[in-house]
């Protein structure tokens, strides 16, 4: 049988789709914007070829769309995506979230107070960035410690959406306290071993988020 040499460097395409990703994510690129190959190349500085493919990657990953005759866009999230993308974060949720208090993990429960904490400071310094990605970390988190490598793996193809979500959050919550005491009172029932009830919370934590969405000017 031939060897097979080892591959250590990701491809070109990518490591283009990474930094496309992380912009879109980050709303460098915003939902219904434009990717064109050509512009992309040149910024770049490398040919057409991984671009294109890089692209294609994205439009598979169902985060670029290609319009006919028009062109590559960012996706924009309707009302069935945005309740689509929070019904599947609730069952993944609220599975990690029973795996957390049935195993009493207190090293997961610390971490989730300190993202709590950090999300309060945010708060007061009426910091949206930085809270938003305290409020993604802290569910990722709740997600991680769950140990389950399916559940994780699912949580991650959600994260660029929920990133665009979170993005379109910040004038939904004119108080951002109340993102804040929603995670708290979350954590609070998990320390206390209270499953019914941290579901609960999961459950309309990420209710009042759809709605807030839905209503939000930017996605009617």
């Amino acid at each position: 049988m031939e060897k097979l040499e080892p591959v250590n460097r990701e491809t070109t395409a990518g490591v283009i789709a990474a930094q496309i990703r992380a912009r879109i994510m980050d709303g460098t690129f915003s939902p219904g914007s434009q990717l064109g190959e050509a512009q992309l190349a040149a910024r770049l500085n490398v040919s057409r070829g991984p671009v294109r493919e890089a692209l294609q990657r994205l439009i598979q990953e169902g985060l670029l769309e290609n319009r006919r005759n028009r062109g590559v866009f960012v996706i924009s999230l309707d009302e069935d995506d945005i309740r689509d993308v929070y019904l599947a974060r609730g069952a993944i949720e609220r599975e990690a979230a029973k795996i957390l208090i049935r195993r009493r993990d207190a090293e997961a429960i610390d971490h989730l107070q300190v993202l709590v904490e950090r999300m309060s400071a945010a708060a007061k310094n009426h910091e949206w960035p930085e809270l938003a990605e305290s409020d993604l970390s802290f569910h990722e988190a709740l997600v991680r410690f769950s140990r389950s490598k399916r559940l994780q793996r699912m949580f991650r193809t959600l994260l660029v959406e929920a990133r665009m979500c979170l993005a379109a959050l910040e004038s939904a919550y004119p108080v951002h306290e109340r993102l804040v005491r929603e995670h708290r009172n979350i954590h609070d029932a998990i320390r206390r071993g209270d499953e019914r009830g941290a579901l609960e919370l999961i459950d309309a934590h990420l209710g009042d988020a759809v709605k807030d969405l839905i209503s939000n000017d930017g996605h009617r």
